[in-house]
């Protein structure tokens, strides 16, 4: 039997990528957007209408929550005294359940799924004309999923989907809610997106001292590639004796001692809760 799925967000910027990858899948898809210009945007862009929320909601098999962090618990909360024992609750990230917003209804499937984007290594990430950094589109990337309560047999389905909206998948694991969390925001943002903004930041600061701007982003950005091959094992290699020692070097200067304790149960729930 086809699995009725209630989108909601569907005219957001990941519903409209969600809603593209479901289009002509096995799943019947039933879309819910309350701005006008969301809704403009699936008739433009996928070719697709709009229904009530009650509509939406009525014998759905799984709602997709492809809305902001700070929405779900309210929307979720809203929603489940007309969702039937058994339906899946899906969350395109940890930060919500993580935090304790979905309804306390142990009748429920609760279910976690988020992509990992295409690698920088992926040669169709980079496709002359239409790059697909994000994914979804046309360079594969893997994706992580967690079943946060229900029965086992819940997590293929939750698998299933998440493979369709994510489309093309390189690869799927599975995790828990909580290792998802060490992994967005841990591991992406509080690590990740935060070093890249130090490289930037340091980028600007040798062309504000006299390097010339384009001189600079090709230099950083031409080293960020072969340096990432080297460190990530993409390739074989190893760094010179200089570059060793200003690791060596540099990484007391940059980066406290206790820097590890961001993945500590406690402060990723703070970090979840401050965005949430």
């Amino acid at each position: 039997m086809t699995a009725k799925i209630a989108l909601f967000g569907a005219g957001g910027k990941m519903g409209v990528r969600l809603s593209q990858n479901l289009k002509g899948s096995p799943y019947e898809v039933r879309h819910v957007e309350p701005s006008a210009v969301g809704q403009e945007r699936l008739r433009t862009e996928v070719g697709v209408e709009c229904v009530p929320m009650a509509q939406a909601l009525d014998g759905v098999d799984v709602v997709i929550l492809a809305v902001p962090d700070t929405l779900i618990g309210r929307l979720a909360a809203d929603m489940a005294p007309q969702l039937k024992p058994g339906t899946m609750v899906m969350t395109l990230d940890a930060a919500a359940p993580f935090a304790g917003h979905l309804p306390d209804r142990a009748d429920l499937v609760y279910f976690v799924a988020h992509p990992c984007h295409p690698s920088i290594f992926h040669p169709r990430a980079h496709q002359a004309g239409s790059p697909d950094y994000f994914g979804g589109v046309a360079a594969p990337q893997s994706v992580v999923s967690a079943l946060m309560q229900g029965p086992e047999s819940a997590f293929d389905l939750g698998e299933s989907i998440a493979k369709t909206i994510y489309q093309p998948i390189e690869r799927s694991y599975r995790v828990t809610v909580e290792q998802m969390a060490m992994l967005e925001p841990g591991l992406s943002e509080t690590v990740c997106a935060t070093l890249l903004d130090v490289m930037r930041e340091a980028m600007d600061e040798v062309i504000a001292r006299g390097v010339p701007a384009d001189a600079a982003r090709d230099f950083l950005l031409g080293h960020m590639t072969i340096l990432s091959a080297v460190i990530f094992k993409q390739i074989p290699g190893q760094f010179s004796d200089a570059c060793n020692k200003a690791i060596v070097h540099g990484k007391p200067r940059l980066m406290r001692d206790d820097w590890k304790n961001v993945f500590d149960k406690d402060e990723i729930a703070e970090s979840i809760r401050r965005i949430t």
